[in-house]
């Protein structure tokens, strides 16, 4: 339990509780871990397992946001923005929490967000969240960054993922990427656009000093410097960064003249973008500052989407991510209009913590209060979800 107390009197010590409204959750101070993943009473339970598990530089990368985590709690703290509005005496004995994307219908609004190098949480990495996403039926997006092969994870998953790709700054390497998700499958790609020329990830930094182990053993490649990831496998990535500050709109209809796969912006934040993404053919939007690490605007991705959903104006489907919790986050993000919702470290905590059941349970408990709030306000689908289920504080 040292290294708990030790990690509680870090994030004691550290400016971003004074940001969190009421302070540290009373069940976050206890020293209690959940051994079982059925013994979660909440996703935030699966935080402090998943620390006991991870090694610091490991858990320091999944916690960290960018300078002083702004964005990071500013996403957490948004969803008090708006608060929910009950309604009485509606048969909903049965509801319906499936939504359709492209063509495919899913059980519930919820995907399961990229994140790269999957496996230092768990040694099943991307395979375990994939069987873990057939299990519960709910759509993936494997990142570019994945620790699998794209062809690994769309045979664990059983059915087909979406891609997410980083752009590069070497459009040869970018559209062999392109082509092999294609190829494996996948019927669409999100293009991540927020960061275009590096972050500045300090709390990972910060934890990467406390980790006493030798990281070259694990992350040395062949002939020095890290491993390349499996998406990388085959292509020339000398002098390839994964980002380019060079980007302009002109990238979207290459990628659309290249693939057939949807083309999906990620990233998108404010109304003007959401605009010139319809004008430029893309076919969808997900709202996204990266979970808090692109950039620090101490703006929440909760607060960004309605002007999003105003300027798409019903064209193109909106999904949104970024420090979603609760099903209360859920449905708000979905009476403003989101036709899904990302969620990113949640199922990566379970995944640490206890492998593909401990995402399963995670999906659960989400598929749960969603369930229940949805009940509590008479909406008996997604349909029935709309600007008049909440207010704006």
């Amino acid at each position: 339990m040292s290294n708990r107390r030790e990690f509680l009197k870090f994030l004691a010590a550290s400016p971003l509780l004074g940001a969190l409204p009421g302070g540290m959750p009373a069940f976050a101070q206890s020293d209690f871990v959940i051994s079982n993943p059925a013994d979660a009473l909440n996703v935030f339970e699966f935080e402090a397992a998943a620390r006991k598990a991870m090694p610091p530089a490991h858990w320091g990368y999944l916690a960290s946001g960018v300078d002083n985590d702004e964005s990071l709690q500013a996403n957490l703290q948004g969803f008090s923005h708006y608060q929910v509005r009950a309604r009485r005496l509606v048969d909903v004995s049965r509801i319906d929490m499936s939504t359709r994307i492209f063509g495919t219908t899913w059980d519930t609004p919820i995907v399961l967000s990229p994140i790269g190098s999957s496996k230092i949480a768990n040694p099943g990495g991307e395979l375990s969240v994939a069987k873990a996403a057939a299990a519960k039926k709910t759509l993936q997006i494997v990142s570019t960054q994945a620790s699998y092969p794209i062809e690994d994870i769309t045979s664990a998953r059983g059915a087909p993922v979406w891609f997410q790709l980083y752009t590069t700054n070497k459009w040869e390497a970018t559209q062999q990427m392109l082509k092999r998700a294609q190829a494996a499958g996948c019927p669409a790609v999100a293009i991540t656009l927020d960061t275009p020329n590096g972050r500045n990830t300090e709390t990972q930094t910060r934890f990467r000093r406390l980790d006493t182990r030798t990281c070259s053993n694990c992350h040395m490649g062949d002939n020095g410097g890290s491993p390349p990831k499996p998406m990388f496998d085959g292509i020339n990535m000398t002098g390839v960064g994964l980002t380019s500050p060079s980007l302009t709109w002109d990238f979207v209809k290459r990628v659309k003249d290249t693939t057939t796969m949807k083309v999906v912006l990620k990233g998108i934040e404010t109304r003007e973008d959401a605009q010139l993404s319809v004008e430029h053919g893309a076919d969808g939007i997900i709202v996204s500052n990266h979970g808090g690490r692109a950039h620090s605007s101490a703006r929440a991705t909760i607060e960004c989407l309605p002007e999003v959903v105003q300027g798409v104006d019903g064209r193109i489907p909106v999904i949104v991510d970024g420090g979603f919790r609760r099903g209360t986050d859920i449905f708000k993000a979905l009476a403003l209009g989101a036709t899904a919702v990302g969620i990113g470290r949640p199922y990566l905590w379970g995944l640490a913590a206890f492998g593909q059941p401990g995402v399963e349970r995670v999906l659960d408990i989400l598929r749960r209060e969603l369930n229940l709030i949805m009940g509590q306000c008479g909406t008996r689908s997604l349909k029935d979800i709309g600007s008049a289920s909440i207010v704006r504080v």
